[in-house]
């Protein structure tokens, strides 16, 4: 699905968000590597189906057996199994029983290693052009997108091309967060004062959803976001939709964007008639805020609660 462009009109650009949403609902849009959009969550339905079958080879005959078993060897008149008292080893029996699954486990512990290798969320092993950087924060209850290549970011929304590396920083600025895009690769952990690190490819113009998966609070429902894989025609003019539209990422607007507000209550704050009903767009100014928001635990000192994202104190003295 392609994303569309974005006017200067301000009905028509809630509108468009609107449709796109009810269109990607009635198409299906894809949250589960079930239904892989890209070759690292295709290669992690092939890997669960091949572990699956491997072991269902061990599990369907036990639920088979052991209920015939009890059946042919239950107490009752007339009886006719073998009775054999003095009876406690048998060699093929033994080597069926521990041989076959020690083969599974051989087998699964080979594709498990071969997995693990392939799916390395740090390894960049897929897509034709050079990585697209972005910049992940976690925040209560928002993702916030940093593109410092590009000199815009966003909330609510991930826009990316296909057929082109995503490659991700993550940190939080609050506490530890489980970022995850179904579709498209596993989830990851984001912590604050460390980075982690993911890369993802699209194949196709596709809407699907991304979110938290680690309880975080009251907004932890609303912290979702859409992921907007464009062609390449197509995420440039959201790029270009995004510098027009944005406000600027001041400190001020990293202030209220870093209380403990969800997604609704954020949009309402800093939301304006020119984005779209669900998103934020900015635009960066000078400096380095991922890396700043990244020191601001590194100082061997705690920080005072007013001045930590993520605390009710937070925000309060610039308030008042």
């Amino acid at each position: 699905m392609t994303f569309p462009r974005m006017t200067s009109v301000i009905v028509p650009a809630q509108v468009t968000l609107v449709l796109l949403l009810v269109s990607a609902q009635a198409a299906g849009a894809s949250d589960s590597f079930m239904d892989p959009q890209g070759p690292i969550a295709a290669v992690q339905k092939t890997h669960l189906l091949r572990a699956t079958v491997l072991i269902l080879i061990a599990v369907i005959p036990v639920l088979v057996l052991v209920p015939l078993i009890a059946l042919r060897y239950r107490r009752r008149k007339g009886g006719n199994a073998a009775y054999k008292p003095h009876w406690d080893f048998s060699a093929k029996l033994e080597f069926l029983m521990w041989g076959v699954p020690v083969v599974i486990v051989a087998i699964l512990s080979f594709y498990l290693w071969k997995a693990t290798h392939r799916l390395d969320p740090y390894a960049a092993p897929y897509g034709e052009e050079p990585a697209l950087r972005v910049q992940v924060v976690g925040l209560d209850w928002k993702w916030l997108f940093i593109y410092p290549d590009l000199g815009i970011a966003s909330v609510g929304e991930l826009g990316i091309p296909i057929k082109q590396q995503i490659a991700m920083t993550l940190t939080t600025d609050t506490v530890m967060q489980s970022f995850m895009i179904p579709a498209l690769a596993g989830q990851i952990y984001a912590m604050p004062g460390m980075t982690t690190q993911l890369h993802l490819v699209a194949d196709t113009p596709e809407t699907m959803q991304g979110e938290n998966t680690q309880y975080n609070g009251r907004g932890f429902t609303k912290q979702k976001f859409l992921t907007q894989a464009m062609k390449p025609e197509d995420f440039n003019a959201w790029v270009a939709s995004v510098r027009t539209h944005g406000i600027p990422l001041t400190e001020d607007t990293y202030r209220t964007l870093a209380m403990r507000t969800d997604r609704d209550e954020v949009q309402a704050a800093l939301g304006t008639e020119l984005m779209p009903l669900n998103a934020l767009y900015f635009t960066l100014e000078e400096g380095d805020l991922f890396h700043s928001i990244l020191h601001r635990y590194h100082s061997q000192e705690p920080l005072p609660l007013d001045k930590q994202p993520g605390t009710a104190e937070f925000g309060q003295e610039a308030s008042q």
